[in-house]
């Protein structure tokens, strides 16, 4: 009977072992944005005024490589809610993003490389560039459209921050 419960006790502590385990994501660029992003920045408008403007992002990478993202922002007058899905494929991205705030949905496209990336989002009557860069847990984050009501967002997010 001890044999049995030592032998029922060391498959409890395997079969724990394995649960708690998590799956790993493939190794990506993308993969290295994971994590709670918190900071602060400006928002710029098509009239030139400016504000500054406060983000919380989190990013999950999935198995694959990928990324998942959601973002939210906000200063005096705005507030925007984005989340995107990107794929990696061999220094190309590619994905949909949705900012929810204003129902406005549409696809990205660029490159990453290490600690960086690149992309144009693109809708119907729609077109930003986006800049990301990443030293250490710190990231800075551009959003350009001229011609939109909201022309320049330019953030700079830590990781775990609040």
């Amino acid at each position: 009977m001890n044999a049995r419960l030592i032998a029922a006790a060391g498959l409890s502590l395997g079969l724990l072992g394995l649960m708690t385990e998590a799956p790993q994501a493939a190794e990506t660029p993308l993969t290295q944005f994971a994590g709670n992003w918190a900071g602060s920045g400006k928002i710029t408008t098509s009239t030139g005024a400016s504000e500054r403007l406060r983000c919380r992002g989190q990013y999950r990478a999935d198995s694959s490589g990928g990324l998942s993202l959601s973002l939210r922002c906000a200063s005096d007058s705005f507030k925007f809610e984005l989340s995107s899905d990107i794929t990696y494929d061999g220094g190309k991205i590619s994905g949909s993003w949705d900012e929810t705030s204003r129902s406005v949905h549409g696809s990205l496209e660029g490159r990453a490389s290490p600690g960086r990336i690149q992309a144009t989002a693109q809708s119907v009557g729609f077109s930003a560039m986006l800049a990301i860069s990443m030293h250490g847990n710190s990231q800075s984050v551009s959003i350009r459209s001229p011609g939109s009501e909201i022309s320049d967002v330019s953030v700079t997010l830590a990781r775990g921050g609040r």
